[in-house]
């Protein structure tokens, strides 16, 4: 961050106190501690509105949730994106065979995709690939091919929050937050609070996703490792689990 995103920075936090040339003393005074609670949190959301950060943020976030409440952002979309690949994959096959079989074409010659075991999601029945798609293959390869960059993207920046709790104790210290941020070319600053660091990083994951595309959190994780960080034995157990 520059000196004079800094001094800003230290503006807005600081803006709502009153000074001691326009107010006086007794005034001072008058002001409750709910008042200035209220002003530093008004600030805070400023500040959030300044960084960009569009996603809902709760202020009173704890340091020890970063890790968990990251984590579990990501989880929730890898499941989501799972049920997308799976129903996609089997109305691709569906399809694809009803192609196949209309064009009276040879067994051997038909394509198979090999499915994927997530045992845990029901895939669709034949009869809702219709409904869901009504363009027919084409627009099951299209979900198909989609679904599979999300979750590409997703298990990807899953494994980059791993990689960032350097301890494999599931929490971000102050130094973690501030590698995996600025290894995202997100200015850190400590003053902040974690919620703030939270949303920043959240906001990230939901730009690759929206755009397809690991190569930031790639570069991130590059920047990780040059740094010392590893996937380690512990980190593995957990992409596997919820790869699976």
């Amino acid at each position: 961050m520059s000196d004079s995103v800094l001094h800003v920075t230290h503006r807005m936090l600081y803006f709502s106190q009153p000074s001691s040339e326009t107010v006086s003393p007794m005034r001072r005074s008058t002001r409750s501690p709910s008042w200035v609670a209220r002003k530093t949190q008004q600030t805070l959301v400023l500040l959030a509105v300044w960084w960009g950060i569009g996603a809902p943020v709760n202020l009173g976030a704890q340091s020890e949730d970063v890790f968990r409440a990251f984590t579990a952002h990501i989880e929730q979309q890898i499941e989501a994106d799972k049920r997308t690949f799976l129903g996609a994959q089997t109305c691709t096959e569906w399809f694809y065979k009803r192609h196949r079989q209309e064009q009276r074409l040879p067994r051997a010659d038909r394509a198979s995709l090999r499915p994927l075991d997530f045992t845990q999601h029901r895939a669709l029945q034949p009869s809702e690939c219709r409904t869901r798609y009504p363009q027919g293959l084409e627009g099951a390869r299209e979900d198909f091919s989609r679904s599979q960059s999300s979750l590409s993207v997703s298990l990807t920046f899953y494994q980059f929050a791993l990689v960032g709790d350097r301890n494999d104790d599931e929490l971000y210290s102050g130094a973690e937050l501030r590698d995996m941020l600025e290894s995202l070319h997100v200015p850190f600053n400590s003053l902040l609070p974690q919620a703030l660091h939270l949303a920043a990083l959240t906001t990230k994951f939901d730009a690759a996703r929206g755009g397809s595309s690991a190569e930031s959190v790639m570069n991130g994780m590059g920047t990780l490792y040059e740094k010392g960080y590893r996937l380690t034995r512990q980190d593995l157990t957990a992409l596997r689990r919820i790869a699976g």
